[in-house]
């Protein structure tokens, strides 16, 4: 009997550094990838609350040089940041990128060292494995528990002109060092503590049921769901409660490393459709819609949400398939409402006119090429009105 070839990937950075006091760390790794003009990546929001100067303290105590700031990164970052980003990188001759914050500053770090080595326009390197060349060096700082980009081969950038965001997925940004310290972290807002941990919940449900799953990817996105379950709402509670901190650090990691590898769906096709069309925080948007989607895709893997209602704490004792699986939507949608994620897409200003132009976009998005069920257009356009 012929056996049917299929091999499957796993992606993660040369080096992850984690735990309290890890930024500490980011000299000597400047140092071992040979940076000489080190170029940090962040946002307005990261330097007005100092930690742009302390980790540039750092880098000017250990390595003797003072690295250049560029702040420009905006919420959802678009292509004209991250071109923005590059003219201040090659003007003041750096070598190497340090991308310091959450997604976004993630994000447009990845785009910035792209376009650094390969050349051209953002936009040329739309879908899977499109540059030619590795980024400058890359170390990755991360300040929020929940996109994990600073360890994945994703990089999503808004395109300006269409209103769209681009899906970027190349091996080749993914960052050289990660870098997950809670001491970061402890100054996140409840909302976007909130927000950024409901993402990762999300990264590690749409790996669980993604048709690229492994058992490897299983076991990551599993954990990540179990810590979510049990340390977000701490972490929303009190931000200075360090264990909730910590634990948070590791789940988003872990959902990173299975949706890095398993890939995502149709959240996240459907999230990045607001976010383009209304520039609205990602995190948010999937926690919305992930109840919605996984309603959805329920008869595709009803045992594998079954598994999701175990990890986040739910007695599925002597029920049956279906209802143990029930349980995990209600168990997201109690997760959701415990930490201030608001109740509908109306609320967010979504217009039902927009919602058949964002569906026809979805359906074109790269994530949605692992959704374990296929949806037509009018599937997805009824999946955002019962979001609304």
């Amino acid at each position: 009997m012929a056996v049917q070839e299929q091999v499957f990937g796993f992606f993660i950075p040369t080096v992850t550094l984690m735990g309290i006091g890890a930024y500490k760390e980011i000299g000597n790794q400047i140092k071992v990838l040979g940076g000489t003009k080190p170029f940090i990546c962040t946002d307005k929001g990261i330097t007005g609350a100092g930690i742009a100067d302390q980790i540039a303290e750092v880098i000017k105590t250990e390595c003797g040089v003072d690295p250049v700031i560029f702040d420009g990164t905006h919420p959802n970052p678009t292509d004209n940041n991250v071109h923005e980003g590059y003219d201040v990188y090659t003007s003041e001759g750096c070598d190497l990128i340090i991308s310091l914050g959450g997604g976004s500053a993630h994000d447009c770090g990845k785009g910035i060292g792209i376009i650094a080595t390969n050349g051209g326009n953002i936009r040329d390197y739309e879908g899977v494995d499109k540059s030619s060349k590795a980024m400058p060096p890359f170390i990755a700082v991360n300040t929020t528990a929940g996109t994990a980009s600073e360890m994945t081969r994703f990089c999503i950038i808004t395109d300006t002109s269409r209103k769209v965001k681009m899906a970027i997925v190349d091996w080749r940004v993914t960052p050289n060092v990660a870098i997950d310290d809670p001491l970061l972290m402890v100054g996140m807002p409840p909302a976007l503590t909130a927000a950024t941990g409901m993402d990762a919940l999300t990264h590690a449900v749409e790996a669980y049921v993604s048709t690229l799953a492994t058992p490897v990817t299983d076991a990551c996105a599993l954990k990540a769901i179990e810590l979510v379950a049990s340390y977000l709402r701490a972490a929303v509670a009190n931000g200075n409660d360090m264990e909730a901190r910590d634990k948070m650090c590791y789940a988003q990691y872990l959902a990173g490393m299975a949706f890095n590898n398993a890939s995502l769906g149709h959240v996240h096709a459907m999230a990045h459709q607001l976010g383009g069309f209304y520039d609205l925080p990602h995190g948010v948007c999937n926690a919305i819609l992930l109840p919605h989607v996984s309603r959805f895709n329920l008869i595709a893997k009803m045992d594998r949400f079954a598994d999701i209602a175990v990890a986040m704490g739910e007695n599925i004792e002597g029920l049956s398939t279906r209802a143990a699986a029930e349980m995990a939507l209600e168990a997201i949608g109690t997760l959701s409402a415990d930490i201030g994620i608001p109740s509908g897409l109306k609320e967010l200003g979504v217009s039902k006119d927009d919602l058949p132009i964002m569906a026809e976009n979805a359906q074109k998005d790269a994530c949605g090429l692992t959704n374990p069920r296929c949806p037509t257009l009018e599937d997805v356009i009824d999946i955002y009105k019962n979001a609304l």
